[in-house]
């Protein structure tokens, strides 16, 4: 992109702020100290973890961010930056990763149940992020564990 710019627009002082991989930086000025960035990711992943917020359906941003008491973008500058994941992809992994110990653990327990008891609203995008995460739907997953057991 830089290149681009300097060869149609050559005469322009135009700045790019690039890191160790040569992508333009997003949060450039935002400010959040190494320090900081640490200490919200440690505060994410106690609240997704040990609290499970994930399992509320309704969960947003703003919620995750009040619930560990810091500012809603630098929540999500860590999670882009230190987790590589955005909001819900970070949401879903975690979702995915219980209900993987669900199907397996509790036999008893329907895919529609696991898919509640998770955080998911939705057939469609528990089987979509579940097959995204593990390669396949999880009625295959569970039966699959269950024949090679």
């Amino acid at each position: 992109m830089k290149d681009i710019f300097q060869i149609f627009l050559p005469n322009r002082n135009i700045r790019f702020s690039e890191d160790e991989n040569g992508s333009a930086q997003k949060y450039e000025k935002s400010g959040l100290t190494m320090e900081q960035a640490l200490r919200i990711k440690e505060k994410v992943e106690m609240a997704l973890r040990v609290d499970k917020l994930y399992r509320n359906n309704a969960l947003g941003l703003n919620d995750l961010s009040y619930h560990i008491e810091e500012d809603r973008y630098k929540v999500s500058q860590v999670l882009n930056e230190h987790f590589e994941k955005n909001f819900y992809s970070l949401l879903n992994h975690y979702r995915i990763r219980e209900a993987k110990d669900l199907l397996l653990g509790q036999s008893s327990l329907s895919v529609k149940a696991v898919m509640y008891e998770v955080g998911f609203n939705s057939k469609t995008s528990f089987y979509s992020a579940f097959k995204k995460e593990t390669g396949v739907t999880p009625n295959d997953f569970r039966s699959i564990k269950e024949f090679v057991s």
